[in-house]
């Protein structure tokens, strides 16, 4: 045991020399010195035995380790020899046991030598743990936040400007929407702020600075841990204070993207609505569904499938006008500006977080410490194997994940046609059922490959050895978004751009894997069928993956811990009574950081943006399922996990430029999903070029060609041929191809070229002039607003004006005192009389 002469650690001893603890909360055992930070260890056992270490080679050591084995040579002799395997186990167990509480204590030495006060309690309620206790005094707290430059309030008061003004009246208009958190705060007040310095600790404010952990636990317990709240702003400046910068940057910018997604859902709402009010004017749909067409379809499959009715695709075509409908374009146009706008918003209001945390100068100083902290020095040429390693197990997870996505591709394949061979009674909803099935498939593999992914992508930035923790975020960070990223997004840009592209025509359709023929859209476009995957995808990962399992996976440890536990629920009740706040913090769940909480809203966001054209409602079930998050997130923070140790930020770091680069992408997918995924531009060609009275009235004849059943290649006709009781002789398909009786048959028709070049030529409009429009938009909203940088103009000028009025008073008050000095002293009595071209001194000013 540490002697107490020698270290500031408070133990007691029993009169057989074993330590007491006194415990009392959070408190040391004097009751005057806060306990401000916990260390949990494990205990070691009474029956291991220390071995020397070359790191401690004081007399404080010698001592310990003499007393310690002495107490266990006495018990050594009562015990009874063990067997040698055994003891040569416990042996090896002690040996590794010592080891970690060797340097347990060297690390202890360090802690004390930097003017830190310890105290340890190893009589807890939890056993084999035991618990140091961290104080920080007064002057060691002053030192470091001088090192720190950390910004303090000052005495000097800054009023608030009009446009600060009428953001205060506009509080008190929505005062039902705030949580009421700190009502006697005023709110018309803000203190200049400047880093603390024990020389002008004066003009810094002496009350009312620190506010206790435990109360703003409690407020943020009733005040944001709560779902009747979802209603209510969160309280940003208490989760900063409770849990730092970095965390409160994090809710704030969820709260941000929350509160954008509400017009993008209105919008959409309203885009899905105009959709099902035209779906009985939509001329194509109604061509569809009008059985006098009798259109004969070719087969959907080799032998297995037979001829079949155009009008049986009647329902899918009038569910695809739902989200395939001229609104869908301009809804493209505005999520773009919306993207543009809320990265925008975000930027304003983090640079006003920046003014009011005192963060304005916070950048410069983390670099600059970030560098001092980058102790590994390591060449290009030491870190190419890994960075080999990386790049080829990075290729290789993605090649894995588009070998699943084609596996599920030979499953829809292979199903569609055994359901079609076999008797299932409702052939009609087969396309339906292997949709479906199909998505639940791609949404169990995306979450199974999700957690496999982050374990790698940790793996490979631990081998790159980056120089700072900062870099090491970094890397992890966009490691695992390019893998997460693949595994979400690579099924659904195979149905928005590959499915049904490269299938071929009847009587020479492309297969793979031997005999598996290529998915081909249905009739209405693979639009629909991208929407059923964006959906279950969406609504699967925001319910299973982010919110059951952070929900069911904790309380799933509980009833666990529970089931092992001897206590019956009374005894645990009263044992949780007993237990201290800080035995009971060690019990939650270790915090990993904010990296998952931030990409799995990342990926939302791209769920959001990037295939919005296809799925107008998901900035919907985006809001919904945040309107969740934040509170669940909140009491997951609060309830269930440690606190993390306070860390700054000053901004959201690299997950800005995802966002960004995001939202560039957005625009050139959403520009081909518009032009080659939906019917958009082929029926604007058709309108205006093809039709005979410039409406949609044969837009669907237009888009189908002629096959003749007799050039089928030999194996590859229907075994049933007569399915619709009637001999069919020519079928047709959906493409642009020349008939048969033609001098090219079924080679492309010019209406091909047309309509693919409209197409092009739509992605090069639509791309540069969104992309214009948003860089508009960026120039015209300044990054920093404008009442802020004159805030900030205006304290520096006060804060000049505040020092110089203190160097001032100081220099009078020195100028008074020698003064004083020269009125008391004995000499100035017996002064002669000043000669007569000197000045008389007037004594009645100083005396």
């Amino acid at each position: 045991m540490v002697q107490l002469e020698k270290h500031p650690m408070k133990n007691l001893y029993a009169e057989d020399g074993s330590p007491v603890y006194p415990r009392q909360g959070p408190y040391f055992s004097d009751g005057q010195r806060r306990v401000d930070y916990v260390l949990t260890y494990q205990i070691q056992k009474p029956n291991s035995i220390r071995r020397q270490s070359s790191r401690f080679g004081d007399n404080n050591f010698i001592r310990r380790l003499w007393r310690s084995l002495n107490i266990r040579s006495r018990r050594a002799e009562a015990q009874p020899k063990e067997d040698p395997e055994i003891a040569a186990q416990d042996q090896r167990t002690d040996y590794h046991e010592d080891d970690k509480r060797f340097r347990r204590e060297e690390f202890e030495e360090n802690i004390l030598e930097t003017g830190l006060e310890l105290e340890m309690d190893e009589r807890t309620n939890i056993p084999g743990i035991g618990f140091m206790k961290v104080h920080a005094p007064w002057n060691v707290l002053c030192r470091e936040a001088e090192f720190m430059k950390l910004k303090m309030p000052t005495k000097k008061v800054l009023h608030p400007n009009l446009v600060e003004k009428i953001r205060l009246f506009i509080h008190k208009v929505t005062a039902p929407l705030h949580p009421k958190v700190d009502p006697n705060r005023p709110q018309t007040v803000k203190f200049l702020s400047h880093p603390f310095s024990r020389e002008k600790q004066h003009l810094l404010l002496a009350n009312g600075v620190y506010t206790s952990a435990y109360p703003l636990h409690d407020l943020l317990y009733e005040q944001w841990a709560s779902y009747s709240f979802f209603y209510k702003y969160q309280p940003i400046g208490l989760i900063r204070k409770y849990f730092g910068e970095k965390v409160g940057l994090y809710f704030a910018w969820l709260g941000v993207y929350t509160q954008m997604l509400i017009p993008a859902a209105i919008v959409g709402v309203i885009v899905f609505l105009y959709g099902c009010a035209t779906v009985d004017d939509n001329i194509p749909s109604m061509e569809i569904c009008d059985p006098r067409h009798n259109i004969t379809m070719c087969p959907l499959c080799d032998r297995a499938c037979s001829y079949w009715k155009l009008v049986t695709a009647c329902g899918t075509a009038r569910a695809s006008h739902l989200f395939d409908n001229p609104a869908t374009v301009f809804f493209s146009i505005f999520m773009a500006l919306w993207a543009v706008l809320f990265m925008e918003h975000w930027k304003r209001r983090q640079m006003r977080l920046n003014y009011i945390w005192d963060l304005t100068g916070f950048g410069e100083e983390e670099e600059r410490e970030e560098s001092e902290k980058a102790k590994v020095k390591l060449t290009c040429t030491d870190r190419l194997p890994a960075y080999l390693t990386t790049v080829v197990t990075m290729v290789f997870m993605i090649l894995v994940t588009f070998a699943i996505v084609f596996g599920v591709i030979l499953y829809r394949i292979s199903i569609k046609a055994a359901l079609h061979m076999s008797t299932y009674s409702d052939q009609s909803n087969i396309r339906a059922t292997v949709k479906g099935t199909a998505a639940v498939i791609n949404l169990v593999v995306i979450i199974i490959l999700d957690e496999v992914y982050a374990a790698i992508a940790r793996w490979l930035t631990a081998l790159e050895v980056p120089k700072t923790d900062k870099s090491f975020e970094d890397r992890l960070i966009f490691k695992t978004f390019i893998l997460k990223f693949a595994n979400a997004f690579t099924p659904i840009v195979y149905l928005a751009f590959f499915r049904g592209r490269l299938v071929g025509r009847p009587g020479n359709y492309l297969y793979v894997v031997g005999s598996y023929r290529m998915e081909e859209c249905a009739h209405a476009g693979c639009l629909m069928e991208l929407c059923i995957q964006l959906c279950i995808t969406m609504l699967g990962k925001q319910l299973i993956q982010n919110n059951l399992f952070e929900i069911g996976i904790p309380k799933l440890k509980k009833l666990l811990r529970r089931r092992k536990s001897d206590l019956d629920s009374k005894q645990e009740e009263e044992l949780n009574r007993s237990l201290y706040r800080h035995e009971k913090d060690h019990i939650l769940g270790p915090f990993v950081g904010l990296s998952p909480e931030y990409m799995e809203m990342i990926i939302q966001f791209g769920m959001v943006t990037l295939f919005v054209a296809s799925f107008p409602l998901a900035p919907l079930f985006a809001l919904l399922n945040n309107i969740i998050e934040i509170r669940l997130d909140a009491k997951k923070f609060v309830m269930e996990l440690r606190r993390p140790i306070a860390a700054k930020a000053k901004d959201i770091g690299i997950w800005y430029n995802l966002l960004r680069g995001l939202s560039k992408v957005a625009v050139i997918v959403n520009a081909f999903v518009i032009s080659f995924t939906s019917d958009f531009i082929p029926r604007l060609v058709y309108q205006y070029m093809f039709s005979v009275d410039g409406t949609m009235h044969g837009f669907v004849d237009h888009t189908l060609s002629y096959f003749n059943v007799s050039d089928f290649q030999p194996g590859t006709d229907p075994l049933q041929p007569m399915h619709l009781g009637y001999r069919v002789d020519i079928c047709r398909y959906k493409d642009y191809r020349e008939p048969p009786w033609a001098s090219t048959p079924y080679e492309l028709s010019k209406e091909f070229w047309v309509v693919l070049a409209a197409r092009l030529a739509f992605v090069v409009v639509f791309q540069n002039v969104v992309m214009l429009m948003s860089d508009f938009v960026d120039w015209l909203i300044p990054d920093i607003p404008k009442d802020i940088s004159l805030q900030i103009h205006k304290e520096k000028i006060l804060m000049v004006e505040l020092f110089m009025k203190e160097e001032q008073g100081k220099r009078l008050a020195a100028r008074e005192n020698h003064n004083q000095d020269n009125c008391n002293s004995p000499s100035s009595a017996n002064q002669s009389p000043p000669r007569p071209r000197s000045r008389p001194v007037s004594h009645a000013n100083c005396c």
